[in-house]
C-alpha cells in the first residue's frame, strides 16, 4: 500500500499537464520563479533548468529533504521550508525585482494564497496557479453571473485572469474528487487607472460583498454608512436595488469616489 500523503496533497503526475503547466510561464530565463507547494519535483524539475533563479516553498518537512537532495546543488535552484502564508515573499526577492510565481495550490488554502499573493501584486509579474475547477470558475467570474463575487473582484483589481485548461482527478496521485483548473494571472493592479486609494477601495469590496444576496446599499448601510448620506451621492448609473455582483469595477470606482469623505469608514 502505497504511503498516505499528508496535509491534503494531491501529486501531480501527468507528464504532459507538468510541460504544460511550466510553459504557460513563457520566457523565465532571466527570471526569478517561486514555485508553491513543489511537492516531489513534477514542475520544478522543469523550471530548474529554464530560469535564472528558483525559489521552491515546501511545507512537509520530508518533501523538504527529498527536494534539497534532489535539487540543492544545483546553485540556481533554492528550496525554502516553510508555509507560504507566511513567508516574507519581498525577503526573498533582490531589492527592485520582481518574480514569476508557479504552483498547485492547496485546495483547502486556496482563497488564502491568492490574497497573499494580491496583497504582494507590486513584486510579482506573472502567475500560473493550478485549484479546484469552481474556485477557479469563481476568480474567472464576469459581473452578473452567480460566481461572481469578493475573490473575483479582488483577482480583477489586481491581474488580467486567463483560464488555461481543466484536468481530470486522473492526472494527480492519489486522484482528489474535484477537477483542477489552471489560471494565468498577469499582474497589473488598476488602482491608479481606477482613480482610487488601495486600502480604501479594498475596504469598499468587502463591505460590499459583505452578504452577498444583500443590496449593495444594505451591505453598506450594515457597514455603518447612512442612508440619507447614501441616497443623496449615490451615482444615477447605478440601481438602487443593485447587489455588488452586478456591478464591475469601474462601476464600484464610480461609487467610491462619490462617496463623502467622512463616510470613508476607518475600519
Amino acid at each position: 500500500m502505497g504511503k498516505k500523503p499528508k496535509l491534503g496533497q494531491n501529486f501531480l503526475v501527468d507528464d504532459r499537464a507538468r510541460h504544460a503547466i511550466a510553459d504557460a510561464l513563457g520566457d523565465v530565463s532571466d527570471r526569478t520563479v517561486v514555485e508553491i507547494g513543489p511537492g516531489h519535483g513534477a514542475i520544478t524539475s522543469i523550471l530548474a533548468g529554464r530560469c535564472r533563479r528558483l525559489i521552491a516553498l515546501e511545507l512537509d518537512t520530508a518533501l523538504v529533504q527529498e527536494l534539497t537532495a534532489r535539487f540543492q546543488p544545483q546553485p540556481s535552484v533554492q528550496i525554502v521550508s516553510g508555509d507560504v502564508l507566511q513567508v516574507d515573499l519581498p525577503a526573498l526577492l533582490q531589492p527592485g525585482e520582481t518574480c514569476d510565481v508557479i504552483g498547485n495550490l492547496p485546495y483547502y488554502i486556496t482563497s488564502d494564497i491568492l490574497l497573499k499573493l494580491f496583497a504582494n501584486s507590486q513584486h510579482i509579474r506573472r502567475a500560473v496557479v493550478m485549484m479546484q475547477r469552481e474556485v477557479a470558475d469563481r476568480v474567472a467570474a464576469t459581473p452578473g453571473v452567480r460566481e461572481y463575487g469578493i475573490l473575483s473582484a479582488t483577482a480583477q483589481l489586481h491581474a488580467s485572469v486567463s483560464n488555461l485548461f481543466t484536468l481530470p482527478p486522473g492526472a494527480f496521485s492519489p486522484p482528489p474528487e474535484v477537477y483542477s483548473t489552471v489560471l494565468r494571472l498577469e499582474f497589473a493592479p488598476r488602482f491608479a487607472a481606477l482613480q482610487v486609494d488601495p486600502a480604501g477601495f479594498d475596504r469598499l469590496l468587502k463591505q460590499s460583498f459583505a452578504q452577498k444576496r444583500k443590496t449593495l446599499q444594505n451591505n453598506l448601510r450594515a457597514a455603518g454608512y447612512d442612508a440619507a448620506g447614501l441616497a443623496a451621492c449615490w451615482p444615477a448609473g447605478i440601481p438602487a436595488q443593485a447587489r455588488a455582483e452586478s456591478l464591475t469595477l469601474e462601476q464600484m470606482a464610480t461609487l467610491y469616489r462619490a462617496l463623502p469623505p467622512h463616510s470613508q469608514l476607518s475600519r
